[in-house]
């Protein structure tokens, strides 16, 4: 027994600030100290707190250390290991008070928070199957292959009220019992772990942290549906948690919890992974089985749905590992302990990965119904540098930008889908007054146009048309006309793309047409941006009662487009200048503004 664990984020972002180096290291420095039978180290999944990373957490004291460098490690393992005196200048600030430091579940950015999906990331060793063991895991697989029948199964997760949390929010129990409803010589059960949305990482950290948790749930989805076969198919950009899946499967396999006659039960099921290479398309159910079946990655038209005709053509069911991460819990803990958190209608936690322009860039668990300025106020810290929110963009491609006027609104399914936006899997970009809505609906549809896999001429050539149009705009050369169509061209996509990807593509496009329209008409009437963010539309002007002709900005413009002597005032040509700001950055006295 060690006196002391050291544990040390492992996820993909900390691994980037060269977490991994900072292990070999703490491992080195406490072999060093004579230190090896007293203080273990562990490498877990994601903490939660990306931007403090890479994070240190020593147990049983619980002293977070965020931004630990590989030169700080030798006084952490000499003053607080050996010494047992936490070093102050890296704890966490908001864990530290007058009375001492506090617990991290007491900091503003977990107090509200509610983790089941995450519940084992940044806890354990994701590729220690003892651990998981060690925390209930496989008890719910054992349950109901020793206490269940599949209809059972079935009606605990329908009575739960679980819905999928990849995107359309589907009742995941309805999914399930269509399935089992249709007889067939072999079934499937696959799990979405594609994810594609841009500033979602979500799916990511938790096959990165706690594997096992998705693995345990697809055999009780085998077991209730009639499967015998399951497929993860991940992202091959993301190789920690291919890495640590890997090794999970060889271990439920070792354990006898994955093959042939789990628990002596007659149950058989197994488990293989795929890997997609890069296609957003192929986070849509019939495309993602298209593509493991070998073939390119094109959507089918439905129906049959997958319940009916899948993957290989049988009956498949499809979630996303976040619906899966809930599932044994709802088992270990009954229907009505998960039905009690959340909304009517939008039961349980979502998991959101905060970006943009917030404190708190990361990962958080919240119930449903909390509103949105809790989680960007409270939990993700405000925004920066005293500015004001201006809109949060939900689901990514396929969702829209909430703006200040509905900052209230309890987040669940179907209040995002009445304000003009959705759940999505989950990615949530704060955006402040700097940011400039047209182009950010630009952004997510030059995504879209890309990522179209062509099969349908509604997303392959009007996507793209819709795009040229914003393009048009953001330049200064469209018209109140051009608004019109646009809209009208977004309706029509809508109702005729064959796949959600088409579908929803132009939420971005409408919601911000809804709410910031006066952007767009300034945009085409005053030819301006009044976020300026436009280059087209911007011009770079210097203050003669500030310039005191330093030259420092004629110095860093590339165009050569500042002229003036020393101690003279400077004139930006307009005709020259390529809006690059580079001019703005380096004056040191504030006389050179951007209008």
């Amino acid at each position: 027994m060690y006196r002391s664990h050291v544990l040390v984020c492992g996820g993909t972002g900390c691994t980037s600030s060269g977490s991994k180096k900072i292990i070999d290291t703490l491992q080195a420095e406490i072999d060093k100290n004579g230190l090896t039978k007293e203080v273990g180290v562990v490498q877990t999944g994601c903490f939660g707190l990306c931007a403090l990373g890479p994070i240190m957490i020593v147990y049983p004291e619980a002293t977070f250390y965020s931004m630990v460098q590989v030169e700080d490690i030798a006084e952490i393992v000499s003053e607080h290991l050996l010494k047992g005196r936490p070093v102050a200048r890296l704890v966490y600030d908001e864990t530290v008070t007058e009375e001492g430091i506090k617990s991290l579940n007491d900091t503003d950015f977990y107090k509200k928070q509610k983790r089941i999906a995450l519940r084992n990331c940044g806890v354990i060793n994701p590729e220690n199957i003892d651990e998981y063991i060690g925390t209930h895991g496989y008890e719910a697989l054992g349950k109901v292959l020793t206490e269940y029948t599949p209809d059972q199964v079935i009606q605990t997760i329908l009575d739960s009220g679980l819905r999928g949390r990849g995107g359309g929010g589907f009742p995941t129990g309805l999914k399930w019992k269509l399935a089992k409803g249709n007889d067939a010589d072999q079934k499937y059960v696959c799990c979405n772990a594609d994810e594609g949305d841009p500033g979602a990482f979500m799916d990511r950290s938790v096959l990165e942290g706690d594997p096992h948790v998705v693995l345990e749930a697809m055999a009780i989805a085998g077991y209730a549906i009639g499967a015998t076969q399951g497929y993860i198919y991940v992202r091959a950009e993301y190789p920690i948690a291919i890495d640590r899946l890997k090794v999970a499967i060889e271990q439920a396999r070792e354990y006898g919890l994955l093959g042939k006659d789990i628990f002596g039960s007659g149950f058989d099921f197994d488990i293989d992974l795929r890997l997609g290479a890069g296609a957003f398309v192929c986070g849509e159910e019939t495309a993602l089985m298209t593509s493991i079946e070998g073939n390119r990655g094109e959507p089918r038209p439905r129906p049959p749905f997958p319940a009916q005709k899948g993957l290989f053509g049988k009956p498949t069911i499809l979630n996303n590992v976040e619906t899966y991460a809930n599932i044994p819990q709802i088992i270990l803990n009954g229907a009505p302990w998960f039905a009690a958190m959340g909304t009517e209608k939008s039961k349980g936690t979502k998991v959101f990965a905060l970006g943009g322009k917030i404190k708190n860039t990361g990962l958080v668990e919240i119930p449903m119904g909390t509103t949105l300025r809790e989680v960007i106020e409270e939990i993700g810290g405000g925004i920066p540098n005293g500015k004001k929110f201006k809109a949060a963009q939900t689901g990514g491609p396929s969702g829209g930008c909430i703006p200040a006027e509905h900052f209230d609104i309890a987040i669940d399914y179907d209040n995002l889908i009445a304000i003009g936006s959705m759940m999505g899997s989950g990615g949530l970009i704060v955006m402040d007054e700097d940011n400039c809505m047209v182009d950010i609906a630009k952004f997510f549809l030059e995504f879209t146009v890309d990522e179209s896999c062509g099969k349908c001429v509604p997303c392959r050539i009007g996507t793209k048309r819709m795009y040229e149009m914003l393009e048009k705009i953001t330049k200064g050369q469209g018209t109140l006309e051009d608004l019109d169509k646009l809209e009208e061209l977004c309706y029509y996509i809508k109702e005729n793309a064959l796949c959600g990807l088409g579908q929803t593509a132009p939420n971005p496009v409408l919601s911000t047409l809804r709410y910031f329209r006066d952007e767009y008409v300034a945009h085409v009437v005053d030819k301006k941006c009044p976020a300026g963010v436009c280059k087209d539309l911007l011009s770079y002007t210097v203050d003669p009662e500030k310039c005191v002709g330093c030259t420092m900005c004629a110095k860093v413009c590339p165009a050569s487009a500042i002229d003036g002597k020393v101690k003279e005032k400077h004139v930006i040509n307009q005709e020259k200048c390529v809006k690059c700001g580079a001019c703005m950055t380096k004056c040191r006295f504030g006389a050179i503004s951007k209008k």
